[in-house]
Order: structure tokens, then sequence, then C-alpha cells
């Protein structure tokens, strides 16, 4: 594919110019109330310093998000929070008196969650759907309320202005009023978290404090959702209203956090599949010199510990046919891309690659519309190696998690069967769901999203956060699927007969998130990894595995970006599944286990190694839910050849990274 070089968006990028000096952020965006403490709680009944497996999912969005609002969504953050523990919550279309006609519920209850809700716009939601508001009858707030869609809002294209303002006539001239609004929204996401944190003994639930941050700059997405550690959090959300650069956010929550006792903070990027290769930018705006760069890259790799690398607008591990990628070809990379349909929307199929010379930074996009590598964990991942050679830091020492991106407040509602859609009366039925055409929102190349798992010592949320930190973390496209990853030099090759493999995999390395220094003898590294299949239910079993895979990723000497993938357990045995029913068929395995050792090692090479699950073939809720079509017109996604039916549902653990004696930077 030939590079694109739109000149008139280049022109226009300009214009707008790139926007990366300035004054620093204001600290006072980051206020917390005076005399803010963290409660005591109870010490857990359950606990286990080697690790239990948890779920959950820590992107959620209810009625407080403008564009949940808009798909006439009402579930509020205590519905959302109560859906996650096994309540059953009411989704639209309404009744005359607003309440939702559907009753859904969760097959299983997570064991963490955190609302997630828009910190743009938060106060200009409250404020135009409140018949009390002084502002209730504006005209911003009119069209507001009758947005059916984020694209419909008149607030919608000032998250993609570089220099975004507010709108006077709701949020006054110094936008004090949205600001009033905005911390009162906040404050009922704090209660309902607080309210449904279990801080007794039995530890049965936690809830966290988040929200999102949303900066869709120049049409690309670089969304992050931001989670508190505890209970002191600042008095409203910082905002892309306030912020217009992800650096500038990061040191606003690491300072605010360091100024106030109890406050700890972390972003979650995703959706980086849609980022137009500004996500993974290797590039440092307004930081000039190598020492400045080594900051920026330090601070990102502090403040982002973990990256989302599905949700319900697709998966971000890896996609095939990049020119600058070398190495294996990997089929499984063409697993939920999502952006397929918004190249089939906004071009002729051919998006072409990302530009990526002077002033790229600054040019304008509708929305993804150009591939680069920079768009996917992957070669992020591979790419960091070369920075932490280049400038003596790796920006992009990400762990791996998964959520929903919800917009109904269905906290980990990722059963394939009965989804019931995450965009209230955007995809509400099938008929809405099963819509193959680009273009509609909550069409057939939307998914349910997956869930974020984390090894911790217990079901707290010091335990949790703690976990994500270290990126002892994993992600799994729904199924609750239970990998884990350590790394060694020693590893036996009979450890996965031993009844103490755990003990002597922990004793013997590190676990996944951690670092490999090179081995004084020279060995190469071993890898032991093992998997859990999803027990299910009894109403619906789960999955067997396949197999498990290495994935590695280095840096050639040229710098360029290399993947190898290794089958390491289990394999491809013929499972199949029947179309007319879903039923699985063919043989797999409820566990797997492996002990690997990188068969083309080099001591004096840096590189990145993770694992892969495959469960066996299963419907994909496309091909569940086309079945309830038999004998009348089905939508046209059942028809589409590009509406794929089947999927193969997997896991994705934490990276270990190995570094060679010599692998300071120059």
């Amino acid at each position: 594919m030939e590079a694109a070089t739109p000149v008139k968006r280049l022109a226009l990028g300009i214009a707008l110019a790139i926007g990366c000096g300035g004054d620093p952020p204001d600290p006072a965006r980051f206020a917390v109330a005076e005399g803010a403490t963290e409660p005591a709680r109870a010490a857990c009944d359950r606990r286990d310093p080697a690790g239990m497996a948890l779920f959950g999912d820590l992107h959620v969005h209810t009625s407080l998000s403008a564009d949940a609002w808009s798909y006439e969504v009402r579930v509020r953050p205590r519905d959302a929070y109560a859906f996650a523990f096994g309540e059953p919550i009411a989704l639209p279309p309404n009744d005359a008196e607003g309440l939702g006609t559907r009753t859904v519920r969760i097959d299983r209850p997570l064991d963490f969650a955190a609302v997630t809700d828009h910190a743009e716009f938060l106060g200009e939601q409250q404020l135009c759907t409140d018949p009390a508001s002084e502002v209730y009858a504006t005209e911003t707030c009119r069209a507001l309320r009758a947005s059916r869609a984020p694209t419909d809002s008149p607030l919608a294209l000032r998250i993609m202005h570089p220099f975004p303002s507010r709108e006077d006539e709701v949020c006054g001239a110094d936008g004090a009023r949205c600001d009033r609004a905005a911390a009162a929204g906040w404050q009922e996401t704090i209660a309902a978290a607080e309210a449904w944190n279990d801080r007794s003994a039995a530890c049965r639930r936690t809830a966290f404090i988040g929200y999102e941050y949303s900066s869709h700059r120049l049409g690309s997405n670089l969304h992050r959702n931001v989670i508190f550690r505890g209970s002191v959090v600042p008095e409203r959300p910082v905002s892309y209203m306030d912020v217009q650069r992800e650096w500038e956010l990061w040191a606003l929550l690491r300072d605010g956090c360091q100024a106030h006792p109890g406050c700890d903070a972390l972003a979650i990027p995703h959706n980086a599949n849609l980022s137009n290769g500004r996500m993974f930018a290797v590039d440092y705006p307004g930081a000039d010199g190598r020492e400045a760069q080594a900051a920026r890259a330090a601070l990102r790799a502090r403040m982002e510990p973990v990256i989302e690398i599905m949700q319900h607008k697709g998966d971000s591990e890896c996609r095939r046919g990049l020119s600058d990628v070398l190495g294996s070809d990997d089929p499984q990379c063409d697993f939920e891309k999502f952006e397929n349909t918004a190249f089939r929307r906004f071009g002729d199929g051919d998006p072409g690659t990302c530009w990526d010379g002077p002033l790229a930074d600054a040019l304008p996009h509708l929305g993804p519309d150009c591939l680069s590598a920079r768009s996917y964990a992957r070669y992020a991942l591979t790419l960091g190696l070369g920075e932490e050679a280049r400038i003596g830091v790796n920006p992009f020492k990400f762990g791996i998690t998964a959520s929903t991106d919800t917009h109904n407040g269905l906290a980990g509602g990722v059963r394939e069967r009965d989804w019931p859609g995450h965009l209230g009366v955007a995809d509400d039925e099938p008929e809405r769901r099963l819509v193959g055409e680009p273009g509609v929102m909550g069409n057939a190349a939307s998914s349910p999203g997956g869930l974020v798992g984390v090894w911790a010592e217990e079901n707290s949320r010091a335990a949790i956060f703690d976990a994500l930190r270290r990126k002892e973390a994993f992600g799994t496209s729904g199924p609750r699927i239970t990998p884990r990853l350590f790394g060694g030099f020693g590893y036996q090759d009979d450890l996965c007969d031993r009844p103490d493999l755990l003990e002597r995999a922990r004793a013997g390395g590190v676990a996944m998130g951690g670092d490999l220094m090179a081995d004084p003898d020279g060995r190469a590294p071993s890898l032991v990894v093992f998997a859990a299949a999803d027990p299910g239910t009894d109403e619906a079993p789960g999955g067997l595995l396949e197999r498990i895979q290495i994935v590695k990723g280095f840096v050639s000497e040229e710098g360029a970006i290399h993947q190898v993938v290794h089958d390491v357990a289990g394999g491809e045995r013929g499972a199949s599944v029947d179309p007319a029913t879903c039923a699985p068929r063919g043989p797999g395995d409820r566990q797997l286990c492996a002990v690997w050792r990188d068969p083309d090692f080099d001591p004096d090479r840096r590189a990145v190694y993770y694992a892969r699950v495959l469960e066996n073939p299963s419907c994909r809720y496309t091909g569940w839910q086309c079945l309830g079509f038999e004998g009348r017109e089905a939508p046209s996604g059942c028809s589409d050849p590009a509406v794929p039916k089947l999927q193969q549902e997997r896991a994705w653990t934490s990276p270990i990274w190995y570094t060679p004696a010599d692998g300071r930077a120059p």
C-alpha cells in the first residue's frame, strides 16, 4: 500500500497547529476535597498469596454519558454496578414513564467493575437533561436532547478540535456552571461505587471509581479510562476540555495524587485500532532532546501500566498485511477487525498507510482512515524495545486487559448467544444488531467485547489495583479463561507434570509483566505457560481450548518490526461448529501447559514475549442470533460474507521482557 498524502487535510492541520507546547496544565484542575481519606476496611477472609484469578470490566458507560443518553439509555451508575454483581436492570426501548422494557441479568457476577462515564460534557449532560436547570430550554440543550447518535450532538466536534471551547449559553462564559454540574454527576458515580464496594471481610465484590477521558483530537481515537485505587479522588474528573494532550493528563494525575495521601490513579488506553497510528506514535511533541523524551516515556510507562486490547469496537492486538511488519503471517490477527467497516464507510476500502512525515501530528482524519503498525499493541510493544535502546526508557512497557465499553451499563455482559447489544435503541433488536452495512450504529461489526482478568491476592481495590500496576493482568474476548505466564532460565522440561508447578514457576522466574535480564551463563529464556478453559455454566458450558501460542517481538538492527508466532501447546485437531445449531464438535482441552525455549534466541537482542490462548471455534453472537430468523427474512448481516458467524474466543497474557547484559541505552 502506498502512503496517503492528503494535501488539503495536511494544510488544514498546519492551520490548526500542532498544539504541543504552551503552559503546563493547571494543577487546580485536579482538586481533592479537604481532609479526604481512604476509609478503613476489614481484612479479606479469602486470600491467596500466589494469586487468584479475578474477572472484571473497567469500561462501562451509563446515562451520565451524553452518547448513552442519546441512545435512550436511562441506566444510572448504581444500576451498572447492580448488573455487574448479579442484579437485574432494565434497558430501552422505554415505556411512557421512561422506564426500560427489556430486563437483563448477567449470567455470572463479576468480581470487580468500574463505571467510566465520559468526563467530556458531563456537566452539559446534567444541565440539559434536568428540566429544573436554568439552561434546559436553550437551543444547545434542545439539540442535545434531540440527538439520537453521538454524531447528531451539537457538542460532538468539540472533542476533535485541538483547542476546544465550551458552549457559553450552557456553561457560562467562564465554564463554571458546567464545572459545578460535572462535579455533581461525578459525586453520583463516586457514591454508587462506594455503596457497592464490599469492605467487609467477605470481599464479595470490588467497585472502583473511574471515568473516561475521551480525546478524539483531529479525528483520531485517543481515549483513556482513568481508574483510582481508592476513595481519595478529585472533586471532578479531568476531561479533554481541560487538557488536550495525553501527557498533560498523565502529569495532572501523577502530581495531583502525589499531593494527596491515599490517592493513586492509572490510565488505560483503548481502541488503538481507531487511532490512525497516534495511540502508539513514537514521537514526543514539545519534548526536545533525549532527556526530555526519556522523562515523557517514563511518565507514560508509569501512568499507563496496562492497555485495553479488546472491547466492543474491535481487537487492537495486531493486523495482517502491514508492510512494515516482518516475520510470521498470523491469521489470528483477522479477529474482530471493527475498523474494516469504518474503512468501508469512509473510503473505497483501501485506507492506505498513515502519513508519518513532517507535521504528521497535525494531520486531521475523518474517523479511522489509514493503517499503521502504531495502532496495534503487538507492534507498540516491539517499537518500545527500540525506544529503550535509544533513550533508555520503554514508553510502551504495558500489560494487557480487555473490557466491554458498554453504553447500556452492562458491566461484563459478554455472553454471545443472547447478547442484548451495547447501544440502547441503536441495537436493541437483532434486526438492528445484525445489519451488515457500514455507517449504522450498533451494526454487526460490534461485538460484546471482553473482560479484564488479574492475578491478585484478594478481591479488594488495593490488591486488584496493585496487580494492574505490576501488570499481572490478562484480557479475554469474553470467556473466563485463566492463563498464566512465567519466564526464567532454568525451568525443567517436565515442569507441567509436577504437582507444585505454580510454586516452581514463581520461584524460578518472573510472572507476566516482569523483566528478565541476561543470564550469566548465556542460556535462552524459558517460558512456562498454562491455561484453564472457562468452566461456563450449566446452561452454557465453556468452550474447550485449542492451543496456546507464544508471540515474540523484536526489532532488527535496521529498526524493522519482527513478529514470530509459535504454537507451544495443543493444536488444530479439526474442531468445528454445526452451523445449524451452533453446537461445538471435535476434540479440545480443559487445560493446557507448556515449557518453551526460544529456538532463535539472540542474547544481544531485546525481545518481548506474551501468550495467546485460543478456544476451539464457536458461534459469534451473529451466528447465534441469525438462527432466530428461520422462516422469515433475516437482516443483511446474516448473508453478508464480511460479517463473521464463527470466531475463536481467546485470552492474552501480559508480556515478559528480555534485556541483554549491555541493554542500557548509549
